[in-house]
C-alpha cells in the first residue's frame, strides 16, 4: 500500500491527528496487540477509517511514514526498521545523540526522519521560529526569551496536579539538572525545581522552572548573533501553589532512591490520577523582548491554553496534531531527506501554525 502512515503506539498522546491524517490518507495503527489497537481506533471514532493491527505486523513499504508514540526507548527499533525498508520516520521525542547518529544514513536513504514535532517540543519551536523572525529591531541589542509549558489539572486540586502520562518519567524528569541563561550569564539549577519562580498570564498566577538544556536553541531558533541574551529559558509551567504542594516529594528527590522513588511514582499516581471524567489543560506561554541600543524596543507573546472535551485530552491533541502537520509535509515531499526538529524555517513554521489553526488549535 503506497503512503501509508504507520501510526505505532496507543497511548494517552495519540489522539486527533490520528483523524487529521485519516481524512486524506490511508492509517493503519498499531498496538501491542490487535485488540489494543482496536480499541484505540474505536476510541478515536476511527472504526471502518483506520485499520488497527498488532505490533509485530509492522512491515512499512517505501516511501510510507513510520510515526513512533512508543517510549523514546523504543525509537531506534523503528527508526532501523524504517530506513531498511525505505520508509520515511517521525516522532514527537527530543533528538538524542543515538538518533542524531542517524542523520547521514537517512539522508543516503532518501528518508525524512522527523523529530521534536508535538507540543513541547514542537508547537514552541513554531512559536519561537515567528516571535525572532517577527522582531523588529536593527542592530546590537539586548534579548531576552522565554518559552514555558505544563500539562495542568482544567479544575486545581490541592496536590496542583495530575498524572497524565508515565509517573516515575514526571519525576525523574525534575532529577536532570537545567542549563539557561539568566542575568546574562549561563546558569545551571542542579535541582530545577528550586529555581522556580512566578509567572504571570492574562492576569493568572502560574509558577515556572527551567528544564534540560535551554542553550542549543538559541541557535536553533536562529537568534540573531548581535544580540545580547540577558535571559534565555524553556521550561516548565505549572499552577500557583505547586511548589508547596510537592515539597513532600522534593524531599525525596533530594536523596534520591531509584527503588522508592518507584513506590513513590506508583502512590502519587493512584492518589492523583486523571480519570475519564476530568479534563486536563495545557498551556503554552513563548515569549520574545528585544531592546535595541539605539532606544528602540519590541516585544511579543504566543499563549496557547487548550481544555481537553469529550473527544480528546488537551495533550493529545496538542501532541498529536502538530505531527500530523509534519507527516502531511513527509508525504507531499516537502521536506527533504535527514534529520529535521519541527519545521526548521520561519516560513514553514507559519504554514503548520495555519494547519493547527484550520484544526481550531491556535495561540493569542
Amino acid at each position: 500500500m503506497a503512503d501509508t502512515v504507520h501510526w505505532v503506539g496507543t497511548g494517552l498522546s495519540t489522539g486527533g491527528g490520528v483523524r487529521v491524517l485519516a481524512d486524506t490518507t490511508d492509517v493503519v495503527l498499531y498496538g501491542r496487540t490487535r485488540d489494543k489497537a482496536a480499541a484505540c481506533v474505536d476510541r478515536l471514532g476511527l472504526t471502518g477509517r483506520v485499520t488497527p493491527r498488532a505490533l509485530d505486523e509492522l512491515e512499512p513499504g517505501r516511501g510510507d511514514v513510520v510515526v513512533s508514540m512508543l517510549p523514546a526507548t523504543e525509537h531506534v527499533r523503528l527508526l532501523e526498521l524504517s530506513l531498511a525498508n525505505g520508509s520515511h520516520y517521525a516522532n514527537t521525542s527530543y533528538v538524542s545523540d543515538e538518533i542524531a547518529g542517524y542523520a547521514d544514513a537517512a539522508k543516503d536513504a532518501g528518508v525524512v526522519l522527523l523529530t521534536e514535532a508535538g507540543l513541547d517540543p514542537g508547537i514552541d519551536h513554531l512559536l519561537a521560529h515567528d516571535l525572532v523572525a517577527r522582531a523588529e529591531v536593527d542592530g546590537p541589542a539586548t534579548a531576552a526569551f522565554t518559552s514555558y509549558c505544563g500539562g495542568i489539572p482544567a479544575v486545581p486540586n490541592e496536590f496542583r496536579y495530575r498524572f497524565s502520562w508515565a509517573p516515575r518519567g514526571v519525576l525523574t524528569a525534575l532529577l536532570s539538572p537545567a542549563r539557561y541563561i539568566e542575568g546574562g550569564v549561563e546558569t545551571v539549577a542542579e535541582r530545577p525545581w528550586e529555581a522556580t519562580t512566578g509567572h504571570v498570564l492574562r492576569g493568572e498566577r502560574f509558577e515556572a522552572y527551567p528544564n534540560r538544556d535551554s542553550l542549543p536553541f538559541v541557535e536553533q531558533y536562529h537568534l540573531p548573533s548581535r544580540w545580547r541574551l540577558e535571559r534565555f529559558v524553556r521550561g516548565t509551567l505549572r499552577l500557583d501553589g505547586w511548589l508547596q504542594a510537592w515539597e513532600p516529594v522534593f524531599a525525596e528527590l533530594r536523596d534520591p532512591d531509584p527503588d522508592r522513588i518507584t513506590a513513590l511514582a506508583a502512590d502519587l499516581a493512584a492518589r492523583y490520577p486523571t480519570t475519564e471524567t476530568d479534563r486536563d489543560r495545557v498551556v503554552l506561554a513563548v515569549a520574545l523582548t528585544v531592546r535595541g541600543d539605539d532606544g528602540t524596543e519590541w516585544s511579543g507573546e504566543h499563549v496557547l491554553d487548550v481544555v481537553g472535551d469529550d473527544n480528546d485530552s488537551a495533550m493529545a491533541r496538542l501532541v498529536s496534531t502538530p505531527l500530523a502537520a509534519g507527516v502531511g509535509d513527509i508525504l507531499a515531499g516537502a521536506l527533504e531527506p535527514g534529520l529535521h526538529r519541527a519545521a526548521e524555517t520561519v516560513d514553514t513554521a507559519r504554514r503548520w501554525l495555519e494547519i493547527l489553526v484550520r484544526q481550531g488549535i491556535g495561540a493569542s
